[in-house]
C-alpha cells in the first residue's frame, strides 16, 4: 500500500477494538526509550506526507501508526521497513522517501517512554465528525506528543492534548 515495503494496515475503528487489539503491547513499550522515528517527506522540497504512517522504534520494538478515513486507525508492529525505496511514484511530480527529520519528535530521541495512552475525541458537540476518533499519545518525562486523526490522514502534536480528548491510559500488566 502507497507502495511502502511491509506496509499492509488493518483499519480498525473505536476505543474498545483498538484497546482490545494493541493496548497491552502498547502500554509494554513503557520503559523503553525512544530511539529511532521514520516519516514519509517528499524529496524535492521536504514536506511530510501525512496520509504515510508514522514508525517509532523503541528500543527495537518498531510500531507503526497510520489514519485513514474519518475515523479509522492502523497499528502495525516492526513491519515496514523504513530503509527500503517507496515505489510507485515513477510518473509523479513528487518523489516520497523515509525521513528521520522532524523537530517535534526529535526532543524525544533517547528518553525512556514513561506511558502510553488512547485518546478519544469526545467534543461538546456530538455532531463533531470527529467525535470517536482515536488518538495514540506517548508520554516522557520531559513532554508528551500524540499521533491523530487529521480526518483521513496523520496529525503529531505535543504537548497536552485538547481538552475535549478523553485520556484512556493502558497499564502495563506485570506478572
Amino acid at each position: 500500500m502507497m507502495g511502502i515495503s511491509g506496509f499492509e494496515p488493518i483499519f480498525l475503528v473505536g476505543l474498545d477494538v483498538v484497546r482490545e487489539e494493541h493496548g497491552p503491547v502498547l502500554a509494554a513499550l513503557g520503559g523503553r526509550r525512544l530511539t529511532r522515528f521514520a516519516l514519509v517527506r517528499f524529496v524535492e522540497d521536504g514536506d511530510w506526507f501525512a496520509d504515510c504512517p508514522v514508525v517509532l522504534d523503541f528500543d527495537g520494538v518498531q510500531v507503526e501508526i497510520c489514519h485513514w478515513k474519518f475515523d479509522e486507525v492502523s497499528i502495525g508492529w516492526n513491519s515496514i521497513d523504513t530503509t527500503a525505496a517507496i515505489g510507485g511514484w515513477e510518473d509523479a511530480e513528487r518523489t516520497p522517501a523515509w525521513s528521520s527529520a522532524d523537530e517535534r519528535l526529535a526532543s524525544f530521541l533517547g528518553q525512556e517512554l514513561r506511558e502510553v495512552a488512547l485518546l478519544e475525541w469526545r467534543p461538546a458537540s456530538r455532531h463533531d465528525l470527529a467525535d470517536g476518533t482515536l488518538a495514540v499519545e506517548f508520554v516522557f518525562d520531559t513532554g508528551r506528543f500524540h499521533i491523530a486523526n487529521a480526518l483521513d490522514e496523520n496529525s503529531i502534536d505535543v504537548g497536552d492534548a485538547h481538552p475535549d480528548f478523553v485520556r484512556h491510559p493502558l497499564v502495563r500488566r506485570t506478572a
